[in-house]
């Protein structure tokens, strides 16, 4: 049977004590609709809350919390137990002792992270991964150390969650630190370490668990120049908790809302519209709503870079990692990756990685094999 997590705006004059109630009334009947009540939380300062409900369907879950108590949530999704363990640290209500009421006083809010580690340079690195795999393993400790939680990972990125900011903000400077150890202390190592974070709550008007602070948080790792950039609302929220970034601004990118508006719709643009060759500035200016003086002051404040090179970088470490992984030919992944041809994609890619895509490929197929 599937499990859904719902989502309640609570009204000022609501308690935590009043949301206990409802939730022990939700257990009273729950067998009449064929449901089951794990747990819930509550967050006071933001008045909201979050139910986690196995049932046949999100109509008998509405039945049961209309017939307990008349509280209709104003948004369900389903999940999987396995994120919502990773994201939220539990799937049933906290241990009570025998005579204890049970008064959940626990906020869904959590900071999102994202590292990833992107490749600059074929040419000064061994391909070992020995010392990936020691950052890797770093990594978990890091998380212990700092309370986070790994939600989910692969070759090259880290996708966390945290409760506290300031436990999050630590890690991420902490694991720049380590990446540096593991790398040899060079920003010509070949590679970079990129860290986005966003936070927010796990329900809001999107089909999966914290999906746009995902999102953010992954367009704050692809899309901002620095190694760790923050959303505009985690800014606000280490402020309103004197947190000091002051003595990080070489570290740490903080967007404000405008810029992080914009990043959000031109990822968007990018994300559904790199692959094709035709592709323009005259087009995402129009899609935007900018003139091209302002698209490229824009992004040279955010990323660094002018928008047609962000492009070719962006087209360009997708095609590493479908060389990577050897999926189609090199020609092939021109196209695919939206290049006009094969000689104008090899030339990008030796400027980029210093290194033809020939020749990685056959690195790849022969790890013994010398640098070119």
């Amino acid at each position: 049977m599937p499990i859904y997590l719902d989502r309640h705006d609570i009204p000022d004059e609501i308690t935590a004590e009043h949301v206990a109630e409802m939730h022990q009334k939700d257990l009273e009947v729950q067998h009449e609709f064929g449901c089951r009540g794990f747990t819930y939380w509550f967050d006071e300062k933001r008045k909201t809350g979050f139910c986690l409900i196995e049932a046949p369907n999100k109509e008998a879950l509405i039945k049961m919390h209309d017939h307990a108590h008349g509280a209709i949530p104003s948004e369900i999704i389903e999940v999987e137990e396995r994120f919502v363990e990773a994201f939220l640290g539990r799937l049933e209500d906290p241990v009570k002792t025998k005579d204890e009421e049970l008064i959940i006083r626990e906020s869904a809010f959590r900071v999102i992270m994202l590292s990833r580690v992107k490749m600059t340079s074929l040419l000064r690195r061994d391909h070992n991964g020995d010392d990936i795999q020691g950052f890797n393993k770093s990594i978990v400790h890091l998380l212990k150390r700092h309370r986070g939680r790994i939600v989910e990972t692969d070759h090259n990125h880290f996708l966390f969650s945290f409760v506290s900011l300031s436990n999050a903000l630590e890690c991420a400077l902490e694991m720049q630190s380590e990446f540096e150890k593991f790398t040899g202390h060079s920003s010509d190592s070949g590679l970079h370490l990129k860290i986005g974070l966003s936070c927010g709550v796990p329900v809001n008007k999107k089909e999966k668990l914290f999906e746009d602070h995902i999102s953010l948080s992954s367009d704050l790792c692809e899309g901002v120049s620095g190694k760790i950039a923050i959303s505009y609302e985690i800014k606000n929220l280490a402020q309103s908790e004197q947190l000091n970034l002051t003595n990080e601004k070489k570290l740490v990118h903080a967007l404000t809302y405008s810029e992080e508006q914009f990043l959000v719709q031109f990822m968007d643009h990018l994300s559904r519209h790199w692959q094709k060759t035709d592709l323009n500035l005259e087009d995402i200016c129009e899609n935007l709503g900018l003139s091209q003086s302002k698209l490229y002051r824009l992004m040279k404040s955010i990323a660094a870079k002018s928008p047609n090179t962000f492009i070719r970088d962006y087209r360009l470490d997708k095609a590493l990692e479908l060389l990577r992984i050897q999926k189609d030919n090199i020609s092939e992944i021109a196209f695919d990756t939206g290049f006009n041809s094969p000689s104008y994609f090899s030339k990008c890619f030796l400027q980029k990685y210093g290194m033809l895509p020939s020749s990685y490929l056959k690195m790849l197929a022969n790890p013994s094999l010398s640098r070119p």
